[in-house]
């Protein structure tokens, strides 16, 4: 009578909903961040979108302005950025399983999106031998200007950290 009232009580809770909560953790780059680098729900983590940094300084002492790269130049290094920060993490590229990638116009392809430059960098990443895994992903969402002027390419992560599949029972 005991075992049959609980799992009652059990299908009943299952059913009206209630569920365990779930764990956050936010982590910041600085204590004074305004947002999270990185937020783990669960086993999911969300990664803020992050952009390239220019490929050379500024030099004051010889006039020259830093250079930040064409479309192509500033997904690679966003891409590894990501990749560094998941690693951060103890994940890897193929935890990936959504990108958003948010793009200006780039003067060095006439002022047009390049697609096609962002899209050879990206693919260094997912669907190689070494790293099969390929994540949903939307592209090209064009902005007229990203939070940095210089930035041509923004791109925000989810990731899952997987758990071990379960061995498959066989009925004997």
């Amino acid at each position: 009578m005991k075992l049959r009232n609980t799992l009652i009580v059990a299908l009943l809770a299952a059913g009206c909903g209630m569920e365990a909560q779930v764990v956050v953790k936010r982590v910041y780059a600085t204590p004074d961040a305004r947002i999270a680098k990185v937020i783990w729900a669960g086993d999911t983590l969300y990664l803020s979108g992050m952009g390239a940094k220019p490929v050379s300084p500024a030099d004051k002492a010889k006039g020259t302005p830093e250079v930040w790269g064409n479309t192509e130049e500033q997904t690679m290094e966003t891409m590894e950025a990501i990749q560094a920060a998941l690693k951060e993490q103890g994940l890897t590229m193929g935890d990936v399983i959504e990108m958003q990638v948010f793009m200006a116009p780039d003067p060095a392809n006439g002022g047009k999106l390049d697609f096609a430059g962002m899209n050879k960098a990206y693919a260094k990443f997912f669907g190689t031998p070494e790293q099969p895994n390929r994540p949903v992903r939307a592209a090209g969402l064009e902005l007229q200007q990203l939070g940095n002027p210089n930035l041509l390419v923004e791109i925000m992560t989810i990731a899952v950290r997987s758990k071990p599949a379960e061995p498959e029972v066989k009925n004997k």
